[in-house]
């Protein structure tokens, strides 16, 4: 990659004054404009091509990316575009300096339409025609443009443009772009909310929708639904769409827009919606840099730093990303080879395709660890090497381990754990507390068996109050609300107050903050920099979830328990800490949990049958998919990210990777 300010500077200066002509759908404001000159562009192949079924002849622009010739066997990316003559130079600038691997291919506009109307109103008369999608309902209007022919355009698109690419480039099917502006950008929703398998992703820059948006919902309507359960009825495409900030009469109707298609709750979509300074002319220049570093990111493993979005908002992979021989990142992570027969690595590669294709639900990634060396790195949907993922329960186990090392350090004995949790808090006042707390320890709380029965309305309500609740003011307030704790009530119960009771102990009896403490005590030395651990509204650090880590960095945080505490050496974690942490020390009672599961200090474990043998495995377990697995007995730890609601992928855990690393 070049630098970020040359590239765009040079693409600035390819923007022709034809970039600039605002593109305004509203024909009775067209003025004429001359023919210019032909298209000379160097590596640009202009070919014409015919509409099959209306006999109208257009041109492609076609340019293929530097060492197309040389990698025979590599396929590339398509990005088609509308408006051709005025985006060519753009785009081409921008794929140049941000997007080498792509093949740009331009629609012009229908060259052999009506002379005298062609001299009247441009060269660019059948965009009015070819990208809208409703008729006027003015008559002279109607007559001499022949609105509302989008359906046409888009079957000449599917059937004779894309079919033309495929049958004469090396493309990648699962990697099809459309781009537009303006009546593009018009053209480009209602390609989406129609026949959305047309294009893998879609760039909508200012789409002129000011009067179309209740159309658009009633195409959106005809289309349906997401259904979870029904894959057909995702929209499986990736948004952007942006606007000038200056475009007032722009924001209202694509702002609806956007909220339409993110109010799907679409798994398979992802929206990215960005404002860019300047009018409806001015901005085109930015939304094509913009939208094509979106396109990037999609394109490579490696998340753009350009700019920063939720992860509900990462763009899909086109493609999973599968590595055998990971890259030493320079990240305190050994890595070697995957080393298995053929038919166990063939067995694993057809996973990570099954995974990307969805066939297992939706997952983000999928590391293999052995032997302390990261062999196997794949990532999929939403998954980025460099981007931090979000955890879910997990952290109820990451949690753990920041009291192991507590333990280690010497703030905690192990005896403590079955002490009286309110021994170790010196700002409470137990006048008002419920009979009974003094049963809560830290073995009971690590386990889910402290025991607080607490009203989940009334606590709504006290959440609100952030001065009550404040440091050991939580437990304060948990404790007087709760109702008598009993034997009765220490059962069983999955949930998070259990967990902030434990960070509210470390908080309590390690130096500084517990802040402090993770970071400089854990994570530093780990080597985990990239993350994000969110605050409870107490100020203390979340202990059940809420905090988003990379995936290379979770294979640390396994291997760490892998050997038993140590890094490095030195004993990070407490040895038996860690040895009961991750024993099967009570049953969970939920009825969704698998039978077989048990739980220890925030740690799931379950054997694992292969053959006629049976193998431990312990793990940190989040909704959604995260889990770092580890399976002392073979020198292994695994790590499954994902936002999958039903998150069914253990089996697979099960029946194809663990298995492919016991010795025949």
């Amino acid at each position: 990659m070049k630098n970020t300010t040359v590239r765009l500077l040079l693409m600035l200066l390819f923007v022709t004054n034809s970039a600039i002509i605002a593109q305004d759908n509203d024909v009775n404001e067209l003025s004429s404009i001359g023919e210019g000159s032909s298209l000379e562009l160097p590596h640009i192949q202009v070919v014409p091509i015919k509409n099959s079924k209306t006999a109208r002849n257009y041109e492609l622009y076609i340019k293929l990316p530097e060492g197309y010739s040389e990698n025979k066997d590599k396929k590339y990316a398509v990005l088609y575009f509308t408006d051709a003559m005025w985006h060519i130079e753009m785009l081409s600038a921008a794929t140049e300096y941000m997007l080498e691997d792509v093949i740009l291919v331009g629609i012009s506009w229908q060259k052999d339409i009506n002379g005298d109307l062609k001299k009247e109103v441009g060269a660019h008369v059948s965009r009015f025609r070819d990208y809208s999608f409703r008729t006027s309902d003015k008559p002279e209007i109607q007559t001499k443009f022949q609105l509302g022919q989008a359906n046409k355009h888009l079957d000449f698109i599917r059937n004779d443009v894309i079919n033309y690419i495929d049958n004469n480039y090396r493309t990648d099917p699962n990697s099809r772009t459309y781009f537009g502006y303006s009546m593009g950008g018009e053209f480009g929703a209602y390609i989406l909310l129609t026949q959305p398998d047309t294009f893998n992703n879609y760039i909508l820059g200012s789409p002129s929708i000011k009067n179309e948006v209740p159309y658009l919902s009633e195409l959106h309507s005809k289309f349906g639904p997401f259904d979870a359960s029904n894959r057909k009825s995702s929209l499986n495409a990736n948004v952007f769409i942006s606007y000038g900030s200056l475009e007032q009469e722009m924001i209202e109707p694509i702002e609806a827009f956007v909220s339409l298609l993110k109010g799907r709750r679409d798994d398979g979509l992802s929206v990215q919606k960005q404002v860019i300074e300047g009018d409806h002319g001015t901005a085109f220049p930015m939304t094509a840099v913009r939208s094509i570093a979106w396109l990037s990111s999609l394109m490579s493993p490696i998340s753009s730093d350009s700019y920063e979005v939720s992860f509900w908002d990462v763009p899909h992979l086109n493609n999973p990303f599968v590595n055998t021989a990971p890259e030493d990142r320079k990240d305190r992570i050994s890595v070697g080879e995957l080393s298995v027969n053929s038919n166990d690595r063939n067995a694993i590669l057809n996973l990570s395709q099954e995974v990307f294709e969805g066939k297992h639900g939706n997952y983000d990634a999928l590391l293999i660890s052995h032997k302390n060396k990261l062999v196997f790195e794949s990532y999929y949907k939403k998954g980025r090497i460099n981007l931090p993922h979000g955890q879910a329960s997990a952290v109820k186990a990451y949690t753990s381990l920041v009291l192991g090392r507590a333990i280690q350090m010497g703030y905690l004995s192990m005896e403590d754990l079955n002490k009286p949790l309110i021994r170790f808090l010196k700002d409470v006042d137990p006048k008002e507390f419920a009979k009974g707390v003094e049963k809560i320890t830290l073995h009971k709380a690590l386990t889910m068996h402290g025991g607080l029965n607490i009203d989940s309305d009334e606590w709504k309500e006290i959440e609100k109050d952030s001065v009550r609740l404040k440091r050991q003011g939580l437990v304060q307030t948990l404790f007087e609300q709760s109702g008598p704790i009993t034997a009765a009530s220490q059962t069983y119960l999955y949930g998070n107050f259990n967990p902030m009771l434990v960070m509210t102990v470390i908080d309590a009896v390690v130096p500084g903050t517990a802040q402090d403490f993770i970071k400089t005590e854990l994570l530093d030395k780990l080597g985990i920099t990239n993350y994000k651990w969110t605050d409870h509204i107490s100020g203390l650090p979340e202990a059940g979830w809420r905090v988003s880590l990379m995936s290379r960095d979770m294979i640390k945080l396994g291997n760490l328990v892998l050997n038993k505490g140590k890094l490095d050496g030195e004993q990070l974690i407490s040895a038996a800490y860690l040895a009961k942490a991750t024993s099967g020390i009570v049953k969970p009672t939920q009825d969704w949990m698998p039978k077989d599961y048990r739980y220890g200090y925030f740690w799931y474990q379950t054997p694992v049958k292969v053959g006629d043998k049976s193998y431990d495995t312990t793990f940190a377990w989040g909704g959604g998919g995260q889990r770092v697995i580890v399976v002392e007995a073979l020198d292994l730890t695994i790590v499954i990210s994902g936002h999958d609601r039903e998150d069914k992928i253990m089996t697979q855990i099960s029946e194809i990777i663990i298995p492919a690393f016991v010795e025949q």
